[in-house]
């Protein structure tokens, strides 16, 4: 089975905000206890008593916020940098999947509905190439405890029955889970990747975004795994 972890970043409802990312990777099971362990590695350089204390979430450890504070500036932004790094030094068949939609380009619509297709979408089809491969597997998406948990359950059910714009859900064993983040390193890596990709969209920031680039999802050239909605 192929978990794909996944976690927002950017506000629908700021106004100073242009875009809204959902974003995150996917991992076979067994991988991904490798990931967290990497992961509380680097907790473990910021309280070694403590790591779990540590959570890795970009916003607060590039602008060193909460536990974060007080840590030097530089050792906050190679601590993002390693933990992005943990996914391109893993498994090839761990991919990382973003969707990116510009609000203003899909108003009056939900872009938590856009995203949400795009990325639901996008993993299915992942495991579609598997299946023709001969590896058949089937996948959940795990979330972190949000806002738009009701949006994305309701979304996901109608994907699994009714059909989306590309045509019907088929291998997803269930409807999304959300956790919360402090309990889930894999969850906290989403968030990462969440946060680079929103800082080279609305900030033109590809300092952390070029460590996960080569890991969206993508086959014969040809990148499957981020959709970009800005027109």
């Amino acid at each position: 089975m192929y978990l794909l972890y996944v976690d927002e970043s950017g506000s629908v409802h700021d106004p100073n905000q242009h875009f809204f990312v959902l974003a995150g990777f996917c991992t076979f099971e067994r991988q991904g206890y490798w990931i967290a362990q990497e992961l509380d590695k680097i907790a473990a350089r910021f309280d070694p008593a403590d790591p779990a204390s540590m959570e890795l979430h970009g916003n607060p450890m590039l602008k060193g916020k909460g536990r974060w504070r007080g840590h030097p500036k530089e050792e906050r932004e190679r601590a993002m940098e390693d933990a992005l790094q943990v996914l391109t030094a893993s498994h090839p068949s761990n991919r990382a999947f973003a969707s990116v939609v510009l609000k203003s380009s899909v108003s009056p619509q939900d872009p938590v509905e856009v995203a949400f297709e795009q990325i639901a979408s996008r993993f299915d089809r992942y495991l579609i190439r598997l299946h023709k491969k001969g590896d058949t597997q089937r996948g959940i998406i795990i979330f972190d405890k949000s806002t738009y948990e009701t949006t994305i359950q309701t979304l996901a059910t109608d994907f699994r029955t009714v059909g989306y714009t590309w045509g019907v859900i088929r291998n997803f064993s269930e409807v999304p889970l959300f956790l919360d983040s402090k309990a889930s390193r894999l969850i906290q890596l989403a968030d990462l990747i969440a946060y680079a990709t929103f800082k080279k969209y609305e900030q033109n920031d590809e300092r952390y975004f070029s460590i996960i680039k080569p890991r969206f999802d993508a086959e014969g050239g040809i990148v499957h795994g981020i959709h970009v909605r800005d027109l």
